[in-house]
């Protein structure tokens, strides 16, 4: 008893354009999936940029608030005046400068992630270099560093004791500052 379909007038060459037709179709298919799915892709990746901008807006604010509430007294300083995304602008030394702490005699410059990494301590110890280009008139100034975010891991706060940078981190309902280790850039 045979179960397979009968074809009874399917030729080599019937069956050869059957199969090149079945193919042209699955391409045509295949190449408007690969197009929905990168464009998903793309919708993704603005999705994620925007949360990342959000968190990152809300660290800032919630850092920068943080100061701003009388907790300008840092790196065993009162510090007069605070600034907020202070932008530089000199070629090849384009910066952005989360929070500054101005005094007249040194500059609180804090780097601020909503969770930081290891590898954003070189920036923050880069912004010390842009900032002296950037803004000359503060050339006799002590410059002082901090990395705020709301979560430390252990590995990222020694790397930020062991460089000389102030840890600033969000413990409950309060800003902690270990701000013991200083150095002056």
């Amino acid at each position: 008893m045979n179960t397979f379909p009968s074809f009874p007038h399917a030729t080599p060459e019937s069956v050869w354009a059957a199969l090149q037709e079945t193919d042209r179709i699955l391409t045509e298919k295949f190449a408007k999936t690969e197009k929905l799915i990168e464009e998903n892709a793309k919708e993704m990746r603005k999705l994620a940029g925007a949360w990342s901008y959000n968190h990152g807006s809300f660290a800032e604010e919630y850092f920068f608030n943080s100061f701003k509430k009388g907790h300008c007294n840092f790196f065993g300083e009162e510090f007069d005046e605070i600034e907020k995304n202070v932008k530089g602008i000199k070629k090849e030394f384009k910066d952005e400068y989360d929070i500054l702490l101005i005094n007249g005699k040194s500059i609180g410059i804090i780097e601020v992630k909503y969770k930081a990494h290891e590898n954003d301590v070189p920036n923050v110890l880069r912004k010390a270099q842009t900032f002296r280009v950037n803004f000359p008139e503060y050339k006799n100034h002590q410059v002082y560093l901090g990395l705020a975010t709301m979560a430390f891991y252990p590995e990222l706060e020694q790397e930020c004791i062991h460089q000389g940078i102030a840890v600033i981190k969000q413990v409950g309902d309060a800003v902690v500052m270990n701000d013991a280790h200083l150095k002056v850039f």
